[in-house]
């Protein structure tokens, strides 16, 4: 990664890593994206995919609680932070924004799976 990257150009990167499967790789250059500009909500999601992905749930954790800050109705950020948790063993954190995702998308039956599974263990 070259210091002169352009956010934008660390961004494709990533989703380019991302979507080929490399997720550390992909890790690192999502990072770079979100340290130029921690703001885009597009950034943080796709570093919260790859942390998901490399088994880095409390650090991703962090990215989708950021996305989901920023847009409170993106049902997929509230998935994943929903997911994270539950991974985590933190089932009776994860209900809330696994109850979200599946009010949000009511057709989704892994989102209401996992609410389930959530409400459950908790």
């Amino acid at each position: 990664m070259d210091s002169t990257d352009s956010t934008y150009d660390l961004y494709q990167r990533g989703i380019a890593l991302l979507n080929a499967g490399d997720h550390h790789a992909a890790i690192i250059a999502l990072t770079g994206a979100r340290n130029n500009d921690p703001e885009p909500a597009s950034i943080r999601e796709a570093l919260g995919r790859a942390l998901f992905c490399s088994q880095r749930y409390a650090a991703a954790i962090d990215e989708f609680s950021a996305v989901v800050d920023r847009t409170p109705t993106n049902d997929y950020a509230l998935f994943c932070l929903g997911r994270c948790l539950q991974l985590l063993g933190r089932n009776a954190e994860a209900r809330h924004p696994l109850a979200l995702a599946a009010c949000l998308r009511p057709e989704r039956s892994d989102y209401r799976l996992y609410r389930d599974r959530a409400r459950a263990a908790a």
